[in-house]
């Protein structure tokens, strides 16, 4: 069983319902076996509800061994839940519920799945962990595209992934409404990857090799340059076909592995890059 759901009984309810009602919000279920509807309930909130352990914890309530608490909290039938805060009931559900209602009723009381995830999105950023924070703003957006919030944190992610296309489109849907200081935040980091991109030092590599196309070493040092700026896929690419012209170049083959580490965990360049270098291989 959870730790979040609790049996309760004479001796511990004034620490339960009252005490941690303070702290978290308290559902207390009220069952009994004649009442099949009751265990219904019960077990249904049980299996939601296990999934919030910092929000809510579930108090199931047996009547048949417990009447004084169903009567101290004035219950008349069941199945019968009441939500409590600060020792005070403040919402609950009465009569048979289908699984539908007792997920309503839920979401009117528990953090969203997309709020925790943009939540582990924005700590990931500030820790400087962009691989955690991309991943997380990703499934937040699955979840829900239409919010403005969770597309500036993912564009933040993207950007100093150095998916600049995705962050940009992305951007572009944000209605002007939305467009707070946030938004102005990631809108510069998107304007300074893009200058970072194309820097003098790059510029003058590409140009170098123009002249010296066969030239294996300075394709390294671009390729190490494009990395550095996020433009993995050029560099994935350069590598790639330097491996492929010649299978024992493992100078080629380890600084692409090395680019490939550095990418987000299913990520779909990295996918597409394993799997070509996979073919080639074996």
């Amino acid at each position: 069983m959870s730790s979040n759901i609790v049996v309760i009984t004479l001796e511990n309810f004034q620490q339960v319902v009252i005490e941690e009602s303070k702290s978290k919000l308290i559902l207390v279920s009220f069952w009994a076996d004649q009442v099949p509807e009751s265990v219904q309930l019960r077990d249904s909130l049980t299996a939601k509800v296990s999934a919030f352990p910092e929000h809510m914890i579930l108090a199931t309530v047996d009547c048949q061994t417990h009447a004084q608490i169903a009567q101290q909290f004035g219950i008349q039938g069941l199945p019968t839940a009441v939500l409590v805060k600060d020792g005070q009931p403040i919402d609950g559900l009465s009569g048979p519920q289908t699984e539908e209602q007792v997920q309503t009723f839920l979401d009117n009381h528990l953090p969203k799945v997309e709020d925790g995830l943009l939540n582990e999105a924005k700590l990931a950023l500030v820790e400087n962990d962009i691989n955690t924070a991309y991943s997380a703003a990703s499934k937040a957006y699955q979840i829900d595209n239409e919010r403005a919030d969770i597309k500036i944190v993912l564009a933040d992610a993207a950007i100093q992934l150095g998916k600049t296309a995705d962050a940009e489109v992305l951007l572009e849907t944000i209605l002007m409404v939305d467009q707070d200081g946030a938004y102005q935040a990631v809108m510069a980091k998107l304007e300074l990857a893009n200058q970072a991109a194309e820097s003098p030092e790059i510029k003058a590599l590409e140009a170098q090799l123009e002249s010296e196309p066969d030239n294996d070493d300075l394709k390294h040092q671009l390729a190490v340059q494009y990395s550095q700026v996020n433009r993995n896929e050029e560099a994935l690419e350069l590598l790639f076909r330097l491996v492929q012209k010649d299978l024992s170049n493992t100078n080629s083959k380890e600084l692409m592995l090395d680019v490939l580490k550095v990418l987000p965990e299913g990520d779909s360049l990295a996918t597409k890059y394993r799997r070509k270098l996979y073919t080639l291989m074996y």
